[in-house]
């Protein structure tokens, strides 16, 4: 029902996108939806650039006016020798740091977390978000001088569906049943339902454009604003300037050196002492500290990412529901807020969907610390006074921490743990979802349903606890499409009360991103809510200033 104290062409941003999503769910073109509201929504398109408060990527910003020249080096909390310039297979910060300098979307998210045209300038759906139609942006060239053609982008999205790439990303594309080139300049996708959330998808790291046949990755062939002078997995990379980038003017710094400094004391020191000029992975014990020095800044960000405890149902003794739950009512929650992240967190209650977020389910019960209710269920699940390792790693930000402080909790629930401390180096790849008992890093992810797909379907590659479950995977497929809002945000409550019950996750705290960085380093203003790095988009935007 509208406010008649509200004029319809007076309305918020989420009352926008929510009108133009139901709108096109129902059949109504863009352009139609776009003219019923009176409101340039989230799928206008400028062939001059991103509308509204975007990335900034004209005039000045609060930083002031951008200065080109100059040259960084950056220290990522982790980084292995599975490091890869492919982006189906990006799977840390450094990765998808890496993968913004080299490549670019059709999409990408602004500020907002709304998708903008990039590679596209333009795209609109029919058929009540079945079908979409991508017009491309002309004068876009490869590094090595190839223009951008349809066929690129036919074969960037067509291989996620292969099994053999390994796409990250594969679960995100399992309702596409066609991509198909229309002339050279435009590309339909067909879906098997509706999904008005293709362009969000379309703006994940995972789904930049390569060109057409790629099979060596190890060059950064891409549209991107730096092209790859050096990689090597696990030690760095250097990034220079591409003087042909398609948006004018940018980027704005000649060369990005990237590093992994995987210990975070260690980190903090090489920022404090000029060794690198930009981190991220700070600790919130660390951020006062960068903060007291007058040439560096700190920069928190509230976001939807968590550290959390990893429990394989598929493995013994965490296969046992009874286990499980006695170990969620071992997190002393407020304790892990205050003692591991300094306050620089949100109480997380079991399930992955942040209290920022739309669809977050405020009315589950929170779970509670409860060592007598998890000594009962231990016993209930035949493990009292056992003796179990516990996995963490400095990979996993305040992992070791927090399994100090699950110790001490089971240790009055009459559970012996061992914590088992790995180093970062090869975490990801050797112990990550490997163990009965470990934990793992979730960065943000744009939408609810991205997030839930790639880590909670019971086909998603990162099914971290390898929790399956028919009516999450129903309600994760029928959420796409569904057009009354109420219950749509009735499904996603569903959903986060099926993990919160069952499934082998257990989240305690939403983390806040902490960068930091030399003040020198202009631009950095831009708020990204997907994780550190301005939501790992950072080269573009950033310039070196010295006076």
């Amino acid at each position: 029902m509208t406010n008649k104290k509200n004029p319809p062409n007076i309305l918020s941003e989420s009352e926008q996108s929510a009108r133009i999503h139901e709108a096109m769910r129902r059949g109504m073109s863009r352009r139609d939806a776009l003219k019923t509201f009176g409101i340039a929504g989230m799928f206008a398109a400028s062939a001059g650039g991103l509308l509204g408060s975007g990335l900034g990527y004209a005039g000045e910003s609060a930083g002031g006016t951008p200065k080109r020249g100059g040259r960084i080096r950056v220290a990522a909390h982790a980084t292995s020798t599975a490091d890869t310039l492919d982006p189906a297979k990006g799977a840390t910060g450094i990765d998808y740091v890496r993968h913004a300098m080299f490549y670019n979307g059709l999409t990408e998210f602004n500020e907002r977390l709304i998708p903008q045209p990039s590679l596209a300038e333009s795209f609109e759906t029919s058929d009540g978000g079945t079908t979409w139609l991508f017009t491309l942006r002309r004068g876009v060239t490869f590094h090595d001088g190839k223009p951008l053609s349809a066929a690129d982008v036919v074969f960037s999205i067509a291989r996620h569906k292969d099994p053999d790439t390994g796409s990250k990303a594969m679960s995100l594309v399992t309702d596409i049943a066609d991509v198909k080139a229309l002339g050279s300049q435009q590309v339909q996708i067909t879906l098997d339902s509706p999904n008005i959330e293709l362009p969000a998808i379309l703006a994940v790291s995972h789904m930049m454009i390569v060109p057409e046949g790629t099979t060596d990755f190890s060059k950064g062939i891409g549209t991107g604003p730096f092209r790859c002078q050096e990689f090597n997995p696990g030690v760095r990379s250097i990034a220079v300037r591409n003087d042909n980038y398609w948006r004018n003017g940018r980027p704005y710094l000649d060369e990005i050196e990237m590093v992994g400094i995987s210990d975070e004391p260690s980190r903090v020191n090489a920022l404090l002492s000029g060794d690198v000029q930009l981190i991220n992975g700070v600790y919130g014990r660390s951020a006062e500290r960068i903060e007291l020095s007058a040439e560096h800044a700190a920069k928190s960000i509230p976001s939807g990412s968590y550290t959390d405890l990893v429990m394989r149902v598929d493995q013994e003794p965490t296969s046992r529901p009874a286990f499980v739950e006695a170990m969620k009512y071992l997190f002393d929650r407020e304790q892990i807020k205050r003692a591991v992240f300094r306050n620089y967190a949100e109480i997380g209650n079991d399930h992955p969907i942040a209290p920022s977020n739309p669809y977050y389910f405020a009315d589950l019960p929170q779970r509670s610390y409860d060592p007598d209710r998890a000594r009962h269920l231990l016993k209930q699940a035949g493990v009292e006074g056992a003796r179990l390792p516990i996995v963490a790693s400095p990979a996993a930000n305040g992992s070791e921490d927090m399994a100090v402080l699950l110790q001490q909790s089971a240790q009055q629930a009459g559970l012996n743990l061992t914590v088992n401390r790995v180093p970062s180096d090869g975490y990801w790849s050797n112990h990550w979802m490997k163990h009965p008992l470990g934990f793992g890093n979730i960065n943000p992810r744009p939408t609810a349903n991205i997030l839930l797909s790639q880590f909670f379907h019971s086909a998603a590659p990162w099914n971290e606890s390898g929790w399956k479950n028919e009516q999450f995977d129903q309600l994760l497929t029928l959420s796409r499409a569904e057009p009354d809002q109420a219950v749509r945000k009735q499904m996603y409550a569903d959903m986060q009360t099926l993990i919160h019950e069952h499934s082998g996750i257990g989240i305690p705290a939403f983390i806040n991103a902490i960068d930091g960085r030399d003040k020198r380093l202009k631009g950095y203003d831009q708020t990204i809510p997907l994780g550190g790095f301005m939501g790992y988009s950072f080269p573009e935007h950033v310039w070196w200033d010295d006076a």
